[in-house]
C-alpha cells in the first residue's frame, strides 16, 4: 500500500509539479480507501452446522476457519432460508424469502406438471409440488447490484445455480468478473477439465477449489486499490463425492487411528448417518478450508486485512440422508432437504473490523436474507426497504448489542432428493413450529431443551403451537406462498 501511494505521489508531482495537490488527492484516496471496507463472502454449498472445527467436529479439520472464528462473531443460530440451495442463494442475492420469490426449490427439481407426465419417474406421492420459478428474476436488485451502485467491483467464484438461460447469470446480475457461476449447480469433477463454460480448464487433474480460490486472488490483486465485493461460492462440499489423493489417505490413516465407524440410523424412510467418518467428504473439507486460507493470506499479504469484512456461511445443511450420506449433523435433526435443524441450521462466522469483538458468541436467531441489509449497513451504503423487504440488518449483533427477537419462516412445498416431505416452518425464540402438508400435522419443539427435536410438544404446549400457527398462517398470505395440490394420480392409485 505504502509503494502505490508513493508512486501515485510521484505521478501526480511529475504530471502537475504541484506537491500540495498531490498531497491533497493522497489525503482524499486514503480517505475514500479506508471509508469503504472491502467485502469477501465465502458460501459453502451444503456444509453442515457441526462440519467445521467451530462449531464442533472433530474429525473433519479446519485450521483456517478455526482462525477466522477466533477474530469474529460466531452465530450459533444462524439459518439458511430453505433446506436446499438455489432458494437460499437467491434469498442471499435479493434479501427476500424463497416463498416471496416463489423460488421455493432447488432450480431443476421437477414442477408439478412434469410429475403429473411422469408420475413413475418422479415418485408416486399423496402431493403435487407446488410451482416455482427456476430463476432469479432480472427486475431484483440483487446485493451484487446494489454494491455496485455503492462504487464497488463486484466478483463472483463458483457456484450460481439461479437460472439456465444466459441472461440470469452472475454477469448479468450486477458481478462485473464471474469465474465458473453458471446454470449447474454441482461440477461434472472437482478435477479439470472442468466442463464448465464460465471457467476455462486448467491444466489436467487441478483442483477445483484451489484453481477458485487462485482465481478469487487474482481478481483482489487487480482490484485492491478500490473497494471490492468478491463472492466466492464454492462448489464444494456438494456431491460427486472427489477428494484429493493426499486428503484421503490422510483420514483414512485418522479413521483407523480413532477406530471410527460407518454408523447410521433411521430418519423417517430414510437411512441417516450418525458419525462424521466419511474420509473423501473429510477431503473435501479441508480443501475447502485451505482455499479460504488462501485468500485470507492474500488479504494480510496485501495489507488489506483490516480493511476488509469476511462472511462465512453455508447454503443448506449437511447432507446425511442420501446421495452416499456424507455427513453427520448430530446433534441436530435431519439433513439437507428437510425442516428440522440438522437441514437448515448453519455455521455463520462475521469478522468485521474496529467493530466487531473476536471470539464473540451470539445466539440470537438471524437468517439468510439479512445478509443484504446488514453488508450495506456495514459498509456505509444506504439501505433498500423496499428490496430486503425480508431481511433486516443485525449490525447491532455484531456490535454486542441486543435486538428485538422476532420469528423466522420456511415454506418449502416440495419433496425433497433427502427424503423430506412439503412443509412450512416458523420459529419464534426457543419454539418451533413445523407443517406438514401431507396429513396436515404439526410438531413443536422447544429448541432450547430439545436441539435435537425429539420430544414433539404439540398436544402439551397448545397455547404456544396456537401461537406459531397463527403466525404462520399470516406469513404465508403476506408472502402469496403457493402450496402444494393433491396428487390425482396418487387417488387414482388408491
Amino acid at each position: 500500500m505504502r509503494n502505490q501511494i508513493f508512486t501515485f505521489t510521484w505521478i501526480c508531482f511529475m504530471l502537475l509539479g504541484t506537491e500540495s495537490f498531490c498531497q491533497t488527492a493522497i489525503h482524499q484516496r486514503s480517505k475514500d480507501f479506508q471509508s469503504k471496507p472491502n467485502v469477501v463472502f465465502f458460501l459453502v454449498d451444503d456444509l453442515g452446522w457441526t462440519d467445521v472445527e467451530p462449531f464442533g467436529t472433530t474429525f473433519y479439520e479446519t485450521p483456517n476457519i478455526k482462525k477466522l472464528a477466533a477474530e469474529s462473531v460466531r452465530f450459533t443460530r444462524a439459518y439458511a432460508a430453505c433446506p436446499v440451495c438455489s432458494p437460499t442463494r437467491a434469498s442471499i442475492m435479493t434479501g427476500k424469502y424463497p416463498a416471496r420469490l416463489q423460488t421455493t426449490d432447488w432450480f431443476g427439481a421437477p414442477q408439478p406438471e412434469e410429475v403429473l407426465a411422469n408420475p413413475k419417474k418422479a415418485g408416486l406421492r399423496k402431493l403435487l409440488p407446488a410451482s416455482y420459478i427456476e430463476y432469479l428474476p432480472l427486475q431484483e436488485n440483487t446485493i451484487a447490484e446494489a454494491f455496485k451502485q455503492g462504487g464497488y467491483t463486484t466478483f463472483i467464484a463458483g457456484k450460481w445455480h439461479l437460472g439456465d438461460e444466459e441472461k440470469y447469470w452472475p454477469q448479468h446480475q450486477g458481478f462485473d468478473v464471474n469465474k465458473g457461476g453458471f446454470t449447474a449447480g454441482h461440477p461434472k469433477s472437482y478435477f479439470s477439465p472442468y466442463f464448465n463454460p464460465m471457467l476455462p480448464d486448467g491444466p489436467v487433474g487441478e483442483h477445483l477449489p484451489d484453481r477458485l480460490a487462485n482465481e478469487t486472488i487474482k481478481f483482489i490483486n487487480e482490484n485492491k486499490d478500490k473497494p471490492f465485493f468478491a463472492y466466492f461460492s464454492f462448489y464444494s462440499v456438494h456431491t460427486p463425492l472427489q477428494g484429493r489423493k493426499d486428503l484421503i489417505e490422510k483420514y483414512e490413516r485418522k479413521k483407523e487411528k480413532l477406530g471410527l465407524k460407518d454408523v447410521f440410523a433411521s430418519e423417517g424412510k430414510s437411512k441417516v448417518r450418525t458419525v462424521q467418518a466419511n474420509v473423501v467428504y473429510a477431503a473435501m473439507v479441508e480443501a475447502m478450508d485451505e482455499s479460504i486460507g488462501k485468500v485470507i493470506q492474500k488479504l494480510k499479504d496485501d495489507g488489506l486485512y483490516d480493511n476488509t469484512i469476511i462472511v462465512f456461511f453455508s447454503d443448506n445443511g449437511g447432507l446425511s440422508t442420501a446421495e452416499g450420506h456424507p455427513t453427520s449433523n448430530l446433534p441436530l435433526r435431519g439433513g439437507k432437504g428437510w425442516l428440522y435443524e440438522g437441514g437448515i441450521r448453519e455455521p455463520l462466522l462475521i469478522r468485521w473490523p474496529g467493530h466487531t469483538t473476536n471470539g464473540a458468541i451470539c445466539n440470537m436467531p438471524v437468517i439468510s436474507t439479512d445478509f443484504y441489509p446488514t453488508l450495506l449497513q456495514m459498509t456505509g451504503q444506504p439501505l433498500q426497504p423496499q428490496q430486503h423487504v425480508d431481511g433486516e440488518s443485525i449490525t447491532p449483533l455484531l456490535a454486542g448489542k441486543s435486538m428485538k427477537q422476532r420469528p423466522l419462516y420456511w415454506h418449502y412445498p416440495h419433496y425433497g432428493n433427502q427424503g423430506g416431505a412439503p412443509g412450512s416452518a416458523v420459529i419464534d425464540g426457543d419454539w418451533k413450529l413445523i407443517r406438514w402438508y401431507e396429513d396436515n400435522r404439526e410438531e413443536l419443539y422447544n429448541l432450547r431443551d430439545d436441539i435435537s427435536e425429539k420430544n414433539d410438544l404439540i398436544q402439551i404446549q397448545s397455547a404456544v403451537a396456537r401461537k406459531l400457527r397463527n403466525e404462520l398462517d399470516k406469513w404465508l398470505e403476506s408472502q402469496h406462498a403457493v402450496m402444494p395440490k393433491p396428487n390425482p394420480a396418487y387417488k387414482a392409485e388408491k
